[in-house]
């Protein structure tokens, strides 16, 4: 068992979050990761309204009796989701924790905070992470550039990432960006997080709300499936390699605009065809390069009890060894 600083702010029992994934991060997921000791983040926008996102606080609820919390993804847009009213429910239905990532979240801190409520902030640059915790935020989530999702334009990986960020700042810090095992936690902690922060791997379970096909895809490809998207725009995103994203790419490769790429790209269509119908190839959807390290689809609990047995494995035997000589 292992006790850090962000266990101790969740009130969990393992080092291991599950962040919000669009579409997927809903209460089947979000109580599979609470009820085995990790910290689960469903996500608002994954809901057209508030109060839908509290029905689905409530099927967390009925679920699990553990903490976890909502990600608030802060888009800049024309017409913005309604941020104050999802606000508004995560503080009336006493959620302890929201993750906040996309822009600065320094203007909803206020009413957060004031309610108790403990904010973690996805970063994937030091600039970013001294800015987060200017403004207040409990706790950073480092997003490596291995990342599934936005990982910058920056391209730094976590190896190089963590100990920078962990150097620069106070609070504890998460490890985010190619992590889905014991060995990935151990190096984590070693380089000064105190969790780690997966997506991918746990997309590739029995409670994530995806079809069967999304998850045997992530098995069969590897490391070298990923491909970034949307470079030319300043908007990159990891994805996984697969017929539309290859169209994007010719697209981009063209000089096109968002215009021209929007119907390849929208998030609606991919959630239709690619997380509901199982069309790998209907849409672009997000995974990180771990998909090298993901071979089955356990329960949460299986991978979660797997990661932890592997970690302290590694901290009781391996390293003793090897300091030994």
């Amino acid at each position: 068992m292992f006790k850090t600083r962000i266990t101790e702010l969740f009130g969990v029992q393992h080092p291991i979050v599950s962040g919000g994934m669009q579409w997927v991060s809903t209460a089947p997921l979000v109580a599979a990761v609470a009820n085995a000791g990790g910290m689960g983040f469903m996500t608002a926008l994954t809901h057209t309204t508030a109060e839908a996102l509290r029905e689905e606080i409530h099927k967390c609820r009925d679920l699990t009796d553990k903490p976890f919390g909502v990600n608030l993804t802060l888009l800049p847009s024309l017409r913005p989701p309604d941020y104050p009213g999802m606000i508004r429910v995560v503080l009336e239905e006493g959620v302890g924790f929201v993750e906040t990532a996309g822009r600065s979240p320094e203007e909803f801190l206020p009413m957060l905070k004031d309610a108790g409520v403990k904010v973690v902030h996805k970063c994937v640059s030091v600039r970013h992470a001294l800015k987060a915790e200017a403004i207040g935020v409990d706790a950073i989530s480092a997003d490596g550039f291995e990342c599934a999702g936005h990982p910058g334009e920056d391209d730094v990986t976590s190896m190089v990432l963590l100990p920078c960020t962990v150097d620069a700042v106070k609070v504890p810090v998460i490890a985010s960006g190619g992590f889905g095992d014991g060995r990935g936690l151990v190096a984590a902690l070693a380089l000064g997080a105190e969790a780690v922060n997966m997506g991918t791997r746990f997309l590739a379970t029995a409670e994530a709300p995806v079809h069967e096909n999304v998850k045997l895809a992530l098995i069969e490809n590897d490391e070298r499936s990923t491909r970034l998207l949307l470079r030319t725009l300043r908007n990159t995103v990891r994805v996984l390699h697969n017929a539309t994203v290859d169209k994007v790419l010719e697209l981009e490769g063209r000089g096109a605009g968002i215009a021209e790429l929007a119907p390849l790209i929208s998030g609606t269509s991919s959630r239709e065809e690619v997380w509901d119908n199982g069309n790998v190839d209907g849409g672009i959807f997000t995974a990180g390069q771990v998909v090298g390290l993901i071979r089955d689809i356990p329960t949460v609990a299986e991978l979660v009890e797997r990661i932890m047995g592997e970690a302290e494995a590694i901290v009781r035997d391996r390293l003793p060894a090897i300091a030994r000589g």
